[in-house]
């Protein structure tokens, strides 16, 4: 019952007490009419969500903990009678509609926040109107059965960057070829070798040029994600899963071959797949159980802690 239902009910109660008291005519009318005044309202309410059907559309790619935009579809089912006042309730802002007609669709745009990553089943809306009178506010809840799949949220975090900086020099030389092919002349970087100045260009042109070559083989960086973990490890393992989502959508932005191997898992990008079929595999990964998976590890690390792991791999396996 919302304020104004109160008050309404407050002068109901007055109206009664006054009119049983004085058995006066006109107030038993008055006190009548307020109260088939109140039982209308909560019918008509009723009326108003019955027939509704709600469709969610989002992204093909989402990610946890960032607002994602999204349209929710409200169609009225019924054949004649509109659906007056409706307030949606489910994405990170409320949704009104004036009026729904029957037998129409009406699309609203929103931004939707998924706290975790993993698979969501179940997208939960709440559905309420004060139609007609305000008196009360009627709400109903529906689940949308339909499955998306969460991708781990992309924040910076000191521990990632700290990952990612471990390998910056190495990335740094698999992106700017080294190979003995000449490719063409430039000027000089900050970065560049002294080794490679073309002093010729340098006299020509009054600025440092260097000579750039084309690559002979790209390395990819190899990642292995380690998912054995002990019992009590489900913070940690959350915590690198944050980690090699972030640094994989870094690397991603640099252009640089990924390998991602883990237990059971193995794809390279771009030859087997993009970027985001490994956060598929971050959004679903769960921890294994020390002593569940015996290949694919290092047995000199500790198994009771994941952990993550990065190399340069040859060519060849990418």
């Amino acid at each position: 019952m919302t304020r104004g239902g109160m008050l309404f009910l407050l002068a109901l109660l007055a109206t009664g007490a006054s009119a049983f008291l004085t058995g006066n005519n006109l107030l038993f009318l008055i006190f009548s009419a307020m109260l088939a005044l109140l039982l209308v309202s909560s019918f008509l309410s009723r009326l108003v969500l019955a027939g509704l059907e709600i469709e969610l559309l989002l992204p093909e790619h989402v990610f946890a903990r960032m607002p994602m935009a999204a349209r929710v579809r409200v169609r009225n089912l019924k054949r004649l009678t509109p659906s007056f006042s409706i307030e949606l309730t489910g994405l990170q802002d409320p949704v009104y509609f004036p009026v729904i007609p029957g037998r129409e669709t009406i699309e609203a745009a929103g931004l939707i926040v998924f706290p975790q990553r993993g698979r969501h089943r179940e997208n939960v809306f709440v559905i309420a109107t004060r139609f007609p009178f305000g008196f009360l506010r009627k709400s109903t809840t529906v689940a949308l059965r339909r499955e998306t799949i969460v991708y781990p949220a992309i924040e910076r975090r000191q521990s990632a960057e700290m990952l990612l900086d471990s390998i910056g020099g190495e990335i740094e030389t698999q992106v700017r070829g080294e190979g003995r092919d000449f490719y063409r002349i430039r000027r000089h970087e900050p970065q560049d070798s002294a080794r490679h100045v073309d002093w010729k260009s340098s006299a020509h042109t009054g600025a440092l040029q260097v000579r750039e070559f084309t690559r002979e083989r790209e390395r990819a960086i190899e990642i292995f994600f380690d998912r054995r973990a002990g019992t009590g490890s489900q913070h940690p393992f959350e915590e690198l899963v944050l980690d090699c989502a972030f640094v994989i959508s870094e690397l991603a932005e640099r252009d640089a071959r990924i390998w991602m191997r883990s237990q059971r898992f193995a794809k390279a990008v771009p030859d087997e797949g993009d970027v985001y079929d490994l956060m598929r595999f971050l959004a679903l990964a769960e921890p294994l159980v020390v002593g569940e998976f015996r290949g694919d590890v290092d047995e000199a690390a500790d198994p009771h802690n994941p952990r993550l792991v990065f190399s340069l791999a040859a060519n060849e396996r990418a």
